[in-house]
């Protein structure tokens, strides 16, 4: 017998493993002891003290992500513990329905929430390591990848936006691809993060996704040759709002009243799949990770070595930076080019 798992440090918000388990959604008594090793397994329930700072390792939308991975699973039939045999029977009925990086992100969440409660987790068999194997060799890995914004496609987006959202948006548009960054950094700077200097602007980012301990970088934003600047662009904006501490980006009600909240992440994207449609674009291809793959993509257009574009980025792997400068490249030095 297994023993009912105690409250996760990341069991917080509206679906957690302990209200699971009062609604009967976790069995607290599955036995799997004659083939697995839930076996008198001792359950960790660390210090308030200790437990703040494990909280704090996860960002909150990862422990958001875990949460609705495992209130899927749950609301399919599994439970906590599990065994490997409900956890590819799982995997196999949503072969069809979900793609395999969902199915992967699901086995990571329902592995942490079996190692967060100290109980062996099912997904380290080789029975759920080779279904999610075949699915992926079945179904195919391919992402989705949304367009970028390339630098024409910026100048386009930002002409002709005037009145005080006009003028938000298109600081947004132009610190976003300027800065490569992903929107949640983007709605996350504070004034206090932006210097003014004499060769433009330097933004100081507290953290990040591949940040998560923060210890920060700085990003530096040069003043633009042509006449579409980004630095001046903020500049504009923020003299136009009088904001001089807070949030760098904030919601406009309809009124015209600017908020003191931070804008959100999904305002970001909504804002440029709308800029994107207006000027022709198919708004469904792009979002607000459109900004970071356009500066990727345009720098390795405009001959910018890997390590400086990481540098403005943060990219920590070349996996998903060489995907866009493999695709910006791909008529570069052409085979097919050279014989036609």
């Amino acid at each position: 017998m297994t023993n009912k798992p105690s409250k996760s440090v990341w069991d917080e918000g509206e679906f957690s493993i302990t209200n699971a388990i009062e609604k009967d959604m976790i069995s607290s008594d599955n036995d799997f002891t004659d083939n697995h090793v839930y076996v008198n397994c001792q359950l960790i329930e660390p210090d308030n003290s200790v437990a703040k700072y494990i909280r704090a390792a996860l960002a909150d939308n990862t422990r958001k992500g875990y949460q609705s991975d495992l209130a899927h699973f749950m609301s399919w039939g599994g439970s906590i513990p599990s065994s490997p045999d409900q956890v590819s029977q799982y995997l196999a009925a949503h072969a069809d329905i979900l793609s395999p990086a969902t199915l992967s992100r699901r086995v990571v969440s329902i592995s942490r929430a079996h190692t967060a409660s100290g109980i062996i987790s099912p997904t380290k068999s080789d029975l759920v390591k080779t279904t999610l194997r075949g699915i992926k060799r079945t179904v195919g890995i391919k992402q989705r990848q949304v367009e970028p914004v390339l630098k024409n496609n910026l100048l386009e987006m930002v002409n002709g936006l005037h009145g005080l959202k006009g003028i938000r948006d298109k600081a947004i548009l132009l610190i976003g691809f300027a800065g490569g960054f992903r929107r949640s950094e983007l709605v996350g700077l504070q004034i206090s993060d932006v210097e003014f200097v004499e060769q433009g602007l330097v933004i100081h980012l507290r953290k990040s996704k591949t940040d998560q301990e923060g210890e920060g970088r700085k990003i530096a934003i040069p003043f633009a040759r042509g006449s579409v600047c980004a630095v001046l662009a903020l500049k504009n904006w923020l003299e136009v709002a009088s904001i001089d501490s807070g949030p760098l980006f904030r919601p406009i009600s309809r009124h015209g009243f600017i908020e003191l909240k931070p804008l959100s992440a999904q305002a970001v994207a909504i804002i440029v799949k709308e800029r994107a449609g207006e000027v022709g674009l198919n708004a469904c291809n792009f979002s607000g990770h459109s900004l970071r793959a356009g500066l990727v993509t345009s720098a390795a257009q405009a001959g910018v070595s890997a390590w400086k574009i990481k540098q403005q980025t943060g990219h920590k792997s070349d996996a998903m930076l060489n995907r866009y400068i493999r695709d910006a490249n791909i008529f570069v030095d052409n085979a097919a080019g050279a014989v036609l």
